[in-house]
């Protein structure tokens, strides 16, 4: 079947962000002059953004509550989509030859929408996507199918139609598990998980300027 919709993930997948995630916390108490624990970004991981300022009240003797915390980690990530954050190699063409072929295009991220209007508009491609959904708004995170299926009911397509890019493990899983075709998408923050990814995808991108997969 004639590939007619794509729904695309933001961090690891179209942009070269995951960094940004990976040290905001050691950032956050640096620019405190706090000295951050060793380990301290495989501990935040699994936090929300509230239960991460916690830790620092708890742990580094932060007096702001959590509230002011998390806005002031917030406002660093805003400066960084901002101006900062930019397109991983090929993507520009890879939308674009995708909007050529007339393919709906739509993004589905766990990133708060500030922040995804803010990258796209200032790297310039929000006019390729038709629809921004995020974790927060759908109300599930990527773990779920729901996302997916936000996106699928706006794309208005049979699920045989869609593609689904994503990077990382529990997404991919969770796309196919939903019945969704995928393509891997190499990131660097999921190097260890590249050969189950490799396994669960239809498809494989090492590099979006990789034309590896055709979908007819």
């Amino acid at each position: 079947m004639k590939l007619l919709g794509a729904i695309f993930d933001l961090d690891g997948t179209i942009l070269d962000s995951m960094f940004i995630w990976d040290r905001i916390g050691e950032d956050y108490l640096l620019r405190r002059g706090i000295a951050p624990e060793k380990g301290l970004s495989e501990k935040l991981k699994a936090m929300s953004l509230l239960d991460s300022a916690n830790y620092y009240r708890e742990n580094y003797g932060i007096l702001d509550d959590v509230e002011t915390i998390a806005e002031d980690i917030n406002d660093m990530l805003f400066h960084f989509y901002a101006f900062e954050a930019e397109l991983k190699s090929g993507v520009f063409q890879m939308l674009e030859h995708l909007r050529s072929a007339g393919v709906k295009m739509c993004i589905a991220t766990a990133t708060d929408r500030a922040l995804v209007e803010v990258a796209l508009r200032r790297i310039g491609i929000s006019h390729y996507f038709g629809k921004i959904l995020t974790c927060t708004e759908v109300g599930f995170g990527k773990s779920s199918p729901e996302i997916y299926n936000s996106a699928l009911e706006y794309l208005d397509l049979d699920i045989e139609e869609v593609l689904v890019f994503e990077d990382a493990i529990h997404a991919v899983e969770t796309a196919k598990n939903s019945g969704f075709k995928v393509v891997g998408v190499y990131d660097e923050s999921s190097i260890d998980d590249q050969e189950e990814i490799k396994r669960l995808s239809d498809y494989y991108l090492k590099s979006f300027t990789e034309r590896s997969f055709q979908y007819d």
